[in-house]
């Protein structure tokens, strides 16, 4: 009997796809933050005619945003590459096994046109 023959390894390998989400949102939402927290201090200084001052933080966000773009599609990647080495009758049928990658596939999109709504408003 192979070590895959048990259901939690599956289980544990949709978990560990769902933190690396936790993840990658979480780096998203920093990213964010730390782009609209340099327009705020812009604005609270009344800077409107240093724009330099913001961009570093708009550069700084969109990295960050687009990090966890990435970290969403590579754990979809590893997530989908282990399903693949599991044997069929290690699946149960009707578990919707790749909805959790679909979803992160989904994320790391919404991140990406984040990163360049964020730049294509900015620049």
């Amino acid at each position: 009997m192979s070590y895959t023959a048990d259901p939690r390894v599956l289980f544990a390998a949709e978990r560990t796809l769902l933190a690396w989400q936790r993840s990658s949102l979480a780096l998203m939402g920093f990213g964010f933050v730390i782009e609209r927290f340099g327009l705020f201090i812009s604005v609270l200084r009344r800077e409107s005619e240093h724009p330099a001052r913001h961009f570093f933080s708009l550069l700084i966000g969109v990295l960050l945003i687009l990090l966890g773009a990435g970290v969403a599609v590579a754990s979809s990647r590893a997530y989908r590459r282990f399903l693949k080495t599991l044997p069929d009758r290690d699946v149960s049928s009707g578990f919707l096994v790749s909805l959790g990658a679909v979803v992160n596939l989904a994320i790391a999109a919404h991140g990406a046109t984040l990163a360049v709504y964020l730049l294509a408003t900015e620049l």
